[in-house]
């Protein structure tokens, strides 16, 4: 029921019909989700409930005045009743078929007493009581007395860094005869950015430039940080710490043993507790404009004064301030003179397909300048002194869109599609470096040299539509545009800046290129004649002097001279008319009009890349070209990603197809004579036709949800973009990711042959169309992109659905990491809170993501209002504003991703700057909650004591369950875990503590609220009305983030395991059933997977037990707290799932990347969407058993608990890797012994095998094996004396890993196929690459022969679990008598969607849910804060 329908029902004057509310209930009954994905979130509001919140001294509760707002309501009643007309005849009959339902259960089942429970069970979940006090069910339950659980020891003895034993003689000598240190410095960066090589995709072979990515930092900024590892046959007691370092900076290009271009020697320092956090500089040595080499020396822990070790030499410059700049904003005269004032606002009204005579202006107007431009400048011959050379020389350069630099015709990165990464570029304008001194070094300094830039539209100029979800139209823009100045550093110290923009002397020039149009959403539209006439335009050789006619029609291509950009308004009223739209301020704050009048917005400061750029990090080779027919190639790459098809051979000439050309391949907007080749690119295959099957592009598209989650036509796109909706996307219903490459007929340069990809965009696909051509394009590869940050993590086991949900998730990663961190690659292409506080875990295990993460709260802290408020988005777009509690807030969990990711970064890498940098910005924003909050919620309509809720409010909340969303639960915590995260930073800085206290102090009121209510009727965590106990998240978030009061933690996980599961009424999944053979229904019957939905009615099931049910936050929670609280074995039964809410049922449908959904979407839902990708986390922490230790700060110390299911048919084997600020740490777990008769895995008694690695400067505690009841077995545990190679070891693994994947014979072996004819699914066994299991490397036979101490045993005890220390070095624990037993199954058909008896009625429920150590949230937990 939507909040609309609730205000109707509050009017005097009009009376909702029974009708409606009684099809509201039903629809809670059968557990639909609200009717509209994310794209349409009205339906979602909740009633207007009024809330009270006396724990925060609220005054006299208040109802929002419904008169002001009332013509709004009319409407949206009106289209209620119409929507509600429709479902009444949909579900005519249905309330007789749940009440069968809820009577219903397999008479045929022999076990009566089954029945007979699940009968119960069902009549619980569709009680219809209210807020009435009950007895607890489970108050008979004594639980166990609350104890710390985990005690500490150190087995090692003094800290494990001395170990009283003699390595081998060869070991001993080498080690001391090269007298060279066993630590290692690696991964050297500056203010978190590192240099990068080659990008591994890189189409590019010149290699000229020896990096794709030089970090350029300010002079306040020069923060150098690196990373540890061991040397190989070091001894284990040398790796412990570093106990000194020393940093050397230098000038580049020359020998090692010149002295005298070194700039600072910080000289040794000693460090006590081993690796610093950061080194700073706070020098003024390094000047602007200076390319800098830097290495690091480290001691390690040798006696008696450690032994040196050095990294290799890294790289960065010194980059300019705003104020240090010289150059200035230029752009090709067209693209000046094709604005009015009233395009910037021309489409924030809502559009019709002719247009506003404002919107049909702007459009002309862009349509005048869509052709993009290319500028360059000649460097002449420089005029240097005898006695003097050039040193470095450093090209800066930016542009808006997106740009790319060149030098006498060579690139200078692969980048380019989204450089610079999206910021809100009226506030700040990322531009990058490039250390061009082999150029103009040696003979380089006597030669003319030309530099060259070319450009995209990026978000910055795009095509003007309207009705987008994203609503490009808030975004400022203005004329294509680009800054750039070259830096010449002398061997004397002299530093001179050339050839700046806006400089006439500096001879710019500037011409319309060859692409036609760019867009980051459709893609390019490549000119191939211009191209090749455009041909090596950025060198020497082609240089040709400026045409003087600008009003001339041909001189489009010719070069011209650029003109300065100059905005006419300013940062302020820009920002105001903004603020105005979002309602976090009114027009009375500011004289005028709220609609911006000016042509050219406001550019921000430039500042230097704050994270790595998107580069292509893979080249894709085709799994198969099938031939369509008619001309048309479809390839297939195996898997979904984000990029471009790359054509190094060219393009074959085109055909015109006899039949016409086919969906989405029609161009109708090209001269006569001209000749196209179009590229498709799409992520899956449409059911039917197998064609590709065309996603929602920016939004726009035939879909916006409806009941039973199924899509429909939402109307024209064309009349709903606008006039400049493109004419060539109109038949195809949907706009596309689409590349044209065009040759015009009338003679000329170019060829098809010439074609090679396109740059300022990326697609999202895993095929791709060709059309139309007699044979397929030659020597075709894909390009991969993503923001080139380094690699952290990695996970694998014996499981193949589990290895496969986690390359789905890491898959669906790399494709939204671009600049930003997207929900979704080609639909929106923008950060949202929900998203990235959903599965940042995930991230920041995959991937180093520090200056990545740094960079997005900085991009929220640039979207905060005036009032403190933060945005759903990191930039405003108006999306979901009415799901947050008003005055330009975001929904409450999706704004709050500033200030928990904050928490997190410090938490991974330790960043006490940032911390400072920030924090203001978060005390703002809880300031703001603290005064609209409460107000805000009544507003929403939550009442007094939730009377009346149970069914999803106002919200987004825990979006995309099954089930229905606990949406005040939600608002709530997330205010909580605000108010948690500023406490948390405050205690981290050690000086902030009336911010520490205020926000403890709330974050406790809320906490308590949020208690009080969801334990007022002993429910065990549940909203007051009992219809409301099986919303999501539920107990799961409560336990894990210390909500749930110590004393009813057990209590509430016996709560916990009463949910069930339900079957499903999605569309797809209903016309699955219905075209299967008889054969294969019964079999899915048989196995649970389809169930009984009425006694008349087959449907597929989802699992609370056996599969996935959770939305993208308590997916995380469920897993962490199950595996947490002992029940370890249920987690991996919802991981191993099989049927809908699975990860099994996605790769059964040939998935590749995660989907938006659990369930399955032709049309709605993106099939390439992370954002339910927290479980890839848990995978790592629990089934391999690493994560960050909870409390720690800079990835200091991790926390080893492998935990291991009951039966090895689940897991036979898991391992995982990772990085952090320390170095690599590792585990892997295997279980020994296991019978060759499998039917014996269930009641063997085997060995577990651990093996665990600490790297230098790193800390670990294992917590040793034991049964969910706390008891212990006995453990042998040894330390490596010399430490092997571990880094030729990983090699080796990973290097035979791939071999098995390239096989791809040990990956998921089936999947459904739909067949036109029978029009029947149909199940073929066909094994692939993903899932493929491996074996963790601590296991290769390359550290078969280590050199190991004595063993030490740790006998089991039943009294306290065993938390052992390590620092640094390998171990390896055995455990003799571990007993495997069967996992539960039940017998009944429904099992998969029943309850967990088995648990709720256990005597004890194990240790840990009454281990007071998690009463309380600790302040220095990062990891349970929300």
């Amino acid at each position: 029921m939507s909040t609309t329908a609730a205000a109707a029902a509050a009017l005097p004057s009009r009376k909702v019909p029974t009708t409606q509310i009684i099809l509201g209930i039903l629809l809670a009954f059968v557990a639909i989700i609200p009717f509209t994905i994310r794209l349409h979130p009205l339906s979602n509001e909740q009633p207007q409930y009024v809330v009270s919140t006396k724990p925060r001294q609220l005054l006299k509760p208040t109802v929002a005045d419904p008169s002001s707002s009332s013509r709004q309501i009319q409407k949206e009643i009106e289209s209620l009743e119409k929507d509600m007309a429709t479902l009444e005849q949909q579900f005519t009959g249905l309330t007789n078929e749940m009440f069968e339902l809820v009577q219903f259960h397999e008479v045929t089942n022999d076990e009566q007493s089954n029945n007979n429970n699940n009968e119960n069970k069902r009549k619980t979940e569709f009680e219809n009581t209210n807020t009435e006090p009950k007895t607890d069910r489970f108050a008979e339950f004594k639980e166990r007395e609350p104890k710390k659980w985990w005690v500490r020891t150190d087995l090692f003895g003094s800290s494990s860094s001395s170990l009283n034993v003699t390595p081998s003689a060869v070991r001993k000598d080498l080690h001391e005869e090269n007298d060279i240190g066993a630590i290692i410095p690696f991964g050297l960066s500056v203010n978190h950015l590192q240099l990068v090589g080659r990008a591994p995709g890189s189409p590019y072979t010149d290699l000229t430039v020896h990096e794709e990515f030089l970090p350029v930092v300010l002079q306040s900024d020069i923060a150098f940080r690196w990373r540890s590892r061991a040397r190989p046959n070091s001894l284990a007691q040398d790796c412990v710490k570093t106990t000194a370092y020393q940093i050397i900076a230098r000038r580049p290009y020359y020998s090692d043993n010149d002295d005298s271009v070194i700039i600072w020697d910080s000289g040794k320092v000693n460090v006590s507790d081993g690796l610093p956090d950061v080194v700073m500089y706070n020098e003024s040595k390094m000047e602007v404009g200076s390319v800098i080499e830097w290495k690091v020396t480290v001691w390690d822990s040798s006696q008696p004064d450690g032994k040196p070790s050095s990294s290799a030499w890294s790289k960065f410059a010194v980059g300019p301030n705003q104020a240090e700049w010289h150059g200035q904003w230029i752009s090709h005269p067209v693209d000046i003179e094709s604005w009015d004032k009233t395009d910037a606002s021309a489409f924030w009204p809502s559009t019709t397909m002719q247009g506003t005579p404002n919107q049909r202006r702007a459009c002309r107007n862009w349509e005048k300048r869509s052709q993009l431009p290319l500028f360059r400048t000649k460097l002449p011959s420089l005029d240097i002194p005898e006695d003097d050379d050039i040193a470095t020389a450093l090209l800066v350069v930016s542009g808006l869109g997106s740009f790319r630099a060149s030098l006498d015709g060579k690139q200078l990165s692969s980048s380019g599609p989204l450089d610079p990464p999206f910021t809100d570029f009226a506030q700040r304008v990322s531009y990058r470096g490039f250390d061009v001194t082999p150029y103009l070094s040696g003979d380089g300094a006597n030669t003319e040299h030309v530099v060259g830039i070319s450009m995209g539209s990026g978000w910055w100029d795009h095509r003007p539509i309207g009705g987008s979800f994203i609503r490009l139209q808030f975004l400022p823009k203005g004329a294509v545009t680009c800054v750039a100045q070259l830096y010449l550093t002398y061997k004397s110290g002299k530093t001179e800046v050339v050839i700046p923009t806006g400089d006439e002397s500096s001879g710019w020039q500037v011409a319309k290129g060859h692409i036609r149009e760019s867009s980051l959403f459709t893609g390019e539209y490549i000119d191939l004649r211009s191209k090749a006439e455009f041909d090596a335009w950025d060198t020497a050789e082609n240089w040709n002097e400026l045409h003087s006619d600008t009003s001339d029609s041909g001189s489009i291509h010719s070069w011209v001279m650029p003109q300065r950009y100059i905005s006419d308004t300013t940062l302020e009223t820009w920002r105001h008319h903004l603020h105005v739209k979002a309602k976090a301020a009114t027009l009375n704050d500011r004289d005028g009009n709220n609609m911006p009048l000016h042509k050219l917005a406001p550019i921000g400061r430039l500042i230097p890349h704050e994270s790595p750029p998107v580069l292509p990090m893979e080249r894709v080779f085709p799994d198969e070209i099938l031939d369509l027919g008619g001309g048309r190639w479809m390839i297939d790459f195996g898997k979904a990603f984000s990029g471009m098809l790359r054509f190094e051979s060219g393009l074959p000439d085109p055909i015109v197809p006899v039949k016409g050309y086919p969906r989405g391949h029609e161009v109708s907007t090209l001269a006569k004579d001209d000749s196209f080749i179009t590229v498709v690119y799409g992520e899956r295959l449409e059911l039917f036709t197998h064609d590709i099957n065309l996603p929602l592009v920016a939004g726009m598209g035939l879909h916006d949800g409806g009941p039973r989650h199924r899509s429909h036509k939402t109307g024209d796109p064309e009349m709903k973009g606008g006039p400049c909706y493109p004419k060539d996307h109109i038949k195809a219903g949907s706009l596309l990711q689409r590349d044209v490459y065009i040759l015009p007929k009338a003679g000329g340069m170019g060829s098809f042959s010439g074609a090679r990809q396109s740059h300022f965009t990326t697609h999202a696909f895993r095929f791709a169309e060709i059309c139309c051509s007699e044979e397929p394009p030659s020597d075709v590869t894909a390009l991969a992109y993503r923001s080139s940050f380094e690699e952290w993590g990695d996970f694998s086991s014996s499981n193949v659905r589990i290895n496969g949900g986690y390359e789905l998730v890491k898959n669906a990663m790399n494709a939204n990491l671009l600049g930003v961190q997207s929900d979704c690659p080609h639909r929106e292409k923008i950060q949202y809170g929900g998203d990235i506080i959903a599965d940042s875990p995930a991230a920041m295990h995959f991937y180093d993501m520090s200056a990545f993460y740094r960079k997005t709260v900085l991009d929220w802290a640039d979207q905060q209002w005036d009032n403190g408020a933060y945005a759903g988005t990191s930039y405003w777009l108006m999306l979901n504003d009415q799901t947050g509690i008003g005055h330009g807030s975001g929904e409450t969990v999706w704004a709050s991703a500033p200030v928990v990711m904050t928490a997190r970064h410090m938490q991974h890498y330790g960043d006490l700057a940032f911390l400072e940098r920030v924090l203001d910005k978060h005390v703002k924003w809880l300031a703001f909650l603290q005064k609209h909050f409460d107000k805000g919620m009544l507003k929403k309509g939550y009442q007094e004591d939730l009377e009346g809720y149970w069914k999803s409010g106002s919200g987004l909340g825990d979006w995309l369950s099954f089930r229905l969303r606990d949406t005040w639960l939600t608002h709530e915590g997330f205010y909580m875990a605000s108010a948690r995260s500023v406490a948390y930073i405050a205690e981290k800085l050690g000086t902030k503590d009336k911010e520490l206290s205020s926000a403890l102090e709330l974050s406790n009121l809320v906490k308590d609220r949020i208690s009080g209510l969801y334990f007022k009727f002993n429910q065990g965590f549940a909203p007051p009305d009992s219809r409301g106990k099986f919303m999501s998240p539920a107990q799961e978030m409560g336990l894990f983030s210390r909500i749930v009061p110590g004393d009813r933690r057990c209590n509430t996980l016996r709560h916990y395991f009463t949910r069930i599961g339900h079957t499903w009424p999605g569309s797809a999944e209903n016309s699955f059933v219905k075209h299967v053979d008889k054969e294969t229904k019964e079999s899915m019957k048989a196995s649970g997977e389809i169930t009984k939905r009425t006694p008349k009615m087959d449907a597929m099931g989802w699992s609370q037990w056996h599969g996935f049910n959770e939305g993208i936050f308590s997916v995380r929670y469920a897993l962490k707290t199950l595996s947490e609280t002992g029940f370890h074995n249920v987690a991996l039964d919802k991981a191993n799932g099989f049927g809908v809410g699975t990860w099994e049922y996605m790769l059964s449908h040939n998935a590749t990347t995660h989907w938006e959904s659990w369930w399955r979407s032709e049309d709605l839902y993106s099939h390439n969407h992370p954002m339910l990708g927290a479980s890839a986390e848990w995978m790592v922490s629990a089934v391999a058993g690493l994560e960050l230790e909870p409390t720690t700060t800079g990835g200091r110390e991790v926390q080893f608990w492998p935990r291991f299911p009951n039966s090895a048919h689940t897991l036979e084997y898991a391992g995982a890797t990772q990085g952090t600020r320390r170095g690599d740490f590792a585990i892997g777990w295997e279980f020994l012994d296991l019978p060759t008769d499998k039917t014996l895995f269930d009641s063997a008694n085997v060995q577990i095998h651990i093996r665990a690695y600490v790297p230098p400067d790193g800390n670990a505690v294992l917590r040793l094996p034991e049964y969910r009841n706390g008891e212990g077995v006995d453990s042998i545990l040894k330390k490596a004396v010399v430490l092997p190679d571990m880094d030729e070891a990983r090699l080796l693994s990973d290097d035979e890993c791939a071999i098995r994947r390239e096989s791809k014979q040990h990956g998921f072996g089936y999947n459904w196929e739909f067949d036109q004819e029978t029009m029947l699914w149909t199940k073929f066994n066909r094994t692939k690459s993903i899932g493929t299991p491996c074996r963790h490397f601590l296991f290769h036979s390359h550290l078969d022969n280590v050199e190991w101490d004595k063993p030490i045993a740790a006998p089991g005890t039943s009294e306290n679990g065993v938390e052992v220390i390590l620092t640094p070095g390998l171990y390896d624990v055995v455990v003799n008598d571990w007993q495997l037993t069967p996992e539960v199954k039940k017998s009944n058909q429904e099992w998969r969607i029943s309850d967990r008896p088995e648990y709720y009625e256990l005597e004890d429920l194990g240790p840990y849910c009454s281990d007071s150590d998690s009463f309380d949230w600790n302040i220095s937990d990062a990891s349970h804060l929300i």
